[in-house]
């Protein structure tokens, strides 16, 4: 259980929650939900005991379990030590062994007493059963047996995050606080998440940004809006319809309010100099009652995604023919895979295709390949005629050019385009007035991302490549990604591990397995009906 009173937390002016009280129970778990910046990651920091709140008390049970964001924080131990240090007391107690055994014929009476309170303690956590329980967890997680007793530092960042939510889940904790723990994880790995969580007893909080998940998952909503969290029973989707149901129920409230003050307020006028001054006072007194408090404003808002096409394609837009692709093995964690081999795929005017698979399969390799950017093995690769396309890399970091403003930034994209159609665009991704001015050399992922949205609409491409593109972004935004493409009426080839995106979008599947791609001519729920996991 947690226990917050009178929590309160802002930055500078600017008000992310104030006075909260509200309780965690067990049993329940809930999603921590609001638009990227409205502090989230801060109260879920505060819980961790990472930040202070500026105000308030927190109450946590001793077991804790807390998705680590510093991925080199256990660089120095293997990933099966690394793990089973989420048990932070069973952990303790085996290293105190560890020190009393290393003085071999020195043991006194008092060590060998302390050792028998120390194996009781380490029974009490289910100590000998650490590593079968942490190994499930891993494996759980997609990380191979081979890998169980690698040094940390010497694995990639989609392992490292891997290992550190396995720490989190590790030795039944009494309370769960994850932040965003389906990053890195390919839909297998979800799916064993998803049903992790719905069997969990304690206490969880989780942040996501897929809403497929949240809707599985959570039994509850935490919404962090009006300068307050707010509790709402049910998953993600539930939250919304009740918050709009309230929200419509006070504006209707105070739509009445003003039209029966306006009412009064003319008879107050007509008849204030007249011999009515006793009902003129009684109509001021009810104005008074009836003049209603200001409406805080909600900090949700949904951009307006839709991409043009100014000039279509032809019939072909990418054709594919005898193509192989494959890598070795680059290293021992890194193990040879084959993308493609000798195959023909043709994609058409209009196909949305989602590209899906394990962690490290080839996913981005082979949006590289179809746009261009990555030669075949052998075979060929051909765009079609008039085909323009657009390209939204994963790592998109080096992207934006740094010494201008928003605005001229995106305009100078498109120089011939009137400056009132590139504010259109910047406005459509949430970026306000003064908000153009905005220069580009500090923009968060989130910004970041939705500049990069920006200028994919302004160009009006026919043919889109999208890598993992719902990274930074909160969860109206991928909501209205999804809409987007699913409106598009031009190609669109996404690698994407966001289910509630795949569902909007898709439908073609390229799925990469271990057995080869499998080429789904359907939307997602149907192909996981007919071949199942993609392990």
């Amino acid at each position: 259980m947690i226990n917050l009173t009178d929590v309160s937390k802002g930055f500078g002016a600017t008000t992310l929650f104030e006075k909260v009280n509200m309780t965690f129970s067990p049993g329940r778990r809930y999603g921590l939900t609001g638009p990227n910046g409205a502090g989230k990651s801060t109260f879920m920091r505060i819980l961790t005991g990472d930040e202070e709140a500026d105000s308030g008390r927190i109450g946590l049970p001793d077991k804790v379990g807390i998705l680590r964001q510093d991925q080199h924080a256990f660089d120095e131990h293997t990933v099966m030590d690394t793990v089973v240090q989420g048990n932070q007391r069973l952990w303790a107690v085996n290293q105190e062994k560890e020190v009393l055994y290393a003085k071999g014929d020195q043991l006194t009476e008092a060590d060998g007493e302390r050792l028998a309170e120390l194996e009781m303690i380490v029974a009490e956590e289910d100590g000998y059963m650490a590593e079968v329980n942490a190994g499930e967890l891993l494996a759980g997680l997609g990380i191979k047996d081979q890998l169980h007793y690698s040094t940390m530092g010497e694995l990639p960042a989609s392992i490292k995050v891997r290992a550190l939510l396995a720490q989190a889940l590790f030795g039944e904790p009494q309370v769960l606080l994850l932040d965003e723990p389906t990053n890195h994880l390919d839909l297998d790995c979800i799916d064993w998440l998803k049903r992790f969580l719905c069997r969990y007893q304690g206490s969880l909080i989780v942040i996501s940004h897929d809403r497929h998940f949240l809707n599985e998952v959570c039994t509850h909503i935490a919404d962090i809006d009006y300068e307050t969290i707010i509790p709402y029973p049910g998953n993600y989707d539930d939250m919304v319809e009740a918050k709009m149901a309230v929200r419509g129920r006070v504006e209707a409230d105070q739509e009445q309010r003003l039209e029966k003050i306006n009412q009064l307020n003319d008879f107050i006028q007509r008849f204030r100099a007249g011999s009515r001054a006793s009902q003129v006072k009684s109509r001021e007194r009810q104005v008074t009652k009836l003049t209603p408090t200001e409406l805080k404003k909600s900090n949700i808002q949904k951009p307006f995604i839709r991409f043009k096409v100014e000039q279509q394609p032809g019939k072909d837009v990418v054709r594919i023919e005898e193509a192989s692709l494959a890598f070795p093995e680059r290293g021992p964690h890194e193990p040879a895979i084959t993308v493609l081999k000798n195959a023909g795929l043709h994609i058409g005017r209009d196909e949305r295709i989602a590209i899906v698979g394990p962690s490290g399969s080839g996913k981005t390799a082979l949006l590289n390949l179809v746009a261009g950017q990555l030669a075949p093995n052998s075979g060929s690769v051909t765009l079609g005629h008039n085909v323009n396309f657009g390209f939204y890399a994963q790592d998109n970091f080096g992207a934006i050019e740094p010494g201008s403003s928003l605005l001229e930034w995106l305009h100078n994209k498109r120089p011939a385009e009137s400056q009132e159609t590139v504010r259109g665009c910047l406005g459509q991704m949430l970026f306000g007035r003064e908000e153009c001015f905005k220069k580009t050399d500090h923009l968060s992922g989130g910004e970041r991302a939705r500049l990069l949205f920006s200028e994919l609409m302004l160009l009006q491409h026919n043919l889109l490549f999208l890598d993992e593109p719902t990274n930074h972004l909160d969860l109206e935004s991928i909501s209205a990604l999804g809409e987007g493409l699913a409106a598009f009426k031009g190609t669109c080839i996404v690698a994407t591990h966001n289910q509630d995106l795949i569902s909007a979008f898709a439908t073609r599947i390229w799925a990469l397995t271990p057995k080869g791609m499998v080429d789904y001519p359907g939307d997602y729920d149907s192909f996981r009906g007919k071949h199942g996991s993609l392990r």
